[in-house]
């Protein structure tokens, strides 16, 4: 379940990458600082079509994820029986919900009834099966500290849960079926935060409650790079709700039942060849969450980081969690060692390679890279990085992401004395901003951070 894992860098390169921490067994997310007053910017920028791409996985690496996502708790607690919903759900929202949830939650829904083929409509019935309340983040922190956001079974309310709070009603592992729920979200975070929020909670409020590290295309991963449902998603989504699977089945009858159903949903999948990734041993996900997660000092997160590093390398990795390895140690060498963390940024975009399913982990490298570039003065090489990433950061609806990609670009575009498409870049990534990162100051903060990084600026004093 989604838990406590998204922070901001305290240095200028906070191009909203994304750490994990420990886990329990409520589902929550990691909490981040925004301010609701909006003033002075151009409008708003908000996605319209989604755009989700189809997995490319062998079906019998499908079939071992949802089984390893659908029997176990975060935690790595077992659990002995699939639980969903049974008929059609109904979802309501109460609270003081924001502007942006109604829309962002109404084409959540339609993605879910036409990707995941899930009968889900919104109620106005206080006898809705989901409830999602809109709260203050006060309100949600009083609750669970540290956390965005949060999903709870058999309540309705903030109060019933504070109410029944560390009983078995609100535990996950003690559940048999899903009839009704609750998701607690923040009315006073970014219109981002809320439908990343979304997103991650309804997933688990419908299907599965773990997440996995091995899965590089997906929400239920820690490393918490995906923040809209993808196309994996819904897949596993779609076979969580097929007819040949029940409430109550067990992991065995579930494993019975299984090829069939991928086979018919996904035949693309029967002909695409396992690749079989080696669990995640939890010594590897400790050091991780230590080194980027709370509550460590700098040399501890530091001796993390290596510790990190020396299991992948050890366990012979060379998929996306050897990458992730590597750009976890670049992200803590930033403030003292601005080479060394550059060598792990270039060994992290290495590892994660060229496939699909990571485009979206190297666009978060990329920026990197392209920050440490415009402060060298390279305008040409911090383009050449960008450029291919914009559109991935669009097609996967991080305006976050997207608007620090084109206030680089513009960067790198003054650099290289192309000032009006520099001025016109800038401008069009600003309605971005105001979606990923809310507030005025929030979006003005990001433009100073990203315009202190050029050398030309810092030479005339402009800051």
């Amino acid at each position: 379940m989604r838990r406590y894992r998204r922070y901001l860098l305290p240095f200028y390169l906070m191009l909203g990458a994304c750490m994990p921490v420990s886990p329990t067994d409520t589902a929550t997310r990691a909490a981040a600082a925004t301010s609701s007053v909006d003033s002075g910017l151009p409008p708003m920028k908000s996605f319209s079509v989604p755009r989700p791409a189809a997995p490319v996985a062998s079906n019998s690496d499908i079939a071992r994820d949802f089984l390893d996502l659908a029997f176990s708790l975060e935690s790595g607690r077992p659990l002995k029986t699939l639980t969903r919903f049974e008929g059609p759900i109904t979802v309501r929202v109460t609270g003081a919900p924001p502007a942006s949830l109604g829309p962002d939650l109404k084409r959540l829904l339609h993605r879910l009834r036409a990707e995941a083929g899930i009968n889900i409509a919104l109620s106005n019935s206080a006898n809705a099966n989901i409830t999602v309340q809109a709260v203050s983040r006060a309100d949600i922190r009083k609750a669970l500290p540290q956390a965005a956001c949060f999903v709870v079974p058999n309540v309705t309310s903030l109060a019933e849960y504070k109410a029944s709070r560390r009983t078995a009603k609100v535990n996950w592992s003690r559940l048999t079926d899903r009839k009704r729920l609750s998701i607690f979200l923040p009315n006073d975070a970014s219109p981002q935060e809320v439908r990343d929020c979304l997103h991650e909670e309804l997933a688990q409020a419908l299907g599965p409650l773990n997440d996995l590290y091995r899965l590089p295309d997906s929400v239920f991963n820690d490393d918490n790079v995906h923040t809209v449902l993808t196309g994996y998603d819904m897949l596993i989504l779609r076979a969580y709700y097929d007819p040949a699977l029940r409430n109550g089945m067990s992991r065995s009858e579930a494993a019975d039942r299984l090829p069939g159903i991928l086979a018919r949903i996904n035949p693309r999948g029967q002909n695409v060849a396992p690749r079989r990734l080696q669990r995640t041993p939890r010594v590897w996900i400790e050091a991780v969450q230590t080194a980027l997660g709370p509550g460590a000092n700098p040399a501890q997160r530091k001796q993390a980081a290596v510790e990190a590093l020396k299991v992948a390398t050890a366990m012979g990795w060379t998929d996306h969690r050897r990458a992730f390895s590597h750009y976890a140690m670049g992200r803590l060498l930033q403030g003292s060692d601005l080479e060394a963390a550059q060598d792990h940024f270039v060994l992290s975009q290495r590892f994660f390679g060229n496939g699909r399913d990571t485009a979206l982990h190297r666009a978060y490298v990329a920026s990197q890279l392209a920050a440490y570039a415009i402060s060298a003065g390279r305008a040409d090489d911090a383009l050449f990085l960008l450029t291919p990433h914009l559109d991935t950061a669009a097609r996967h609806e991080n305006a976050a992401l997207l608007a620090t990609l084109m206030m680089l670009r513009a960067e790198a575009l003054d650099l290289a004395g192309r000032i009006t498409e520099a001025r016109e870049v800038r401008l069009d990534s600003l309605g971005w901003a105001r979606y990923g990162f809310g507030s005025d100051w929030a979006v003005r903060a990001k433009l100073r951070e990203i315009s202190s990084l050029s050398p030309a600026k810092r030479r005339r004093g402009a800051l």
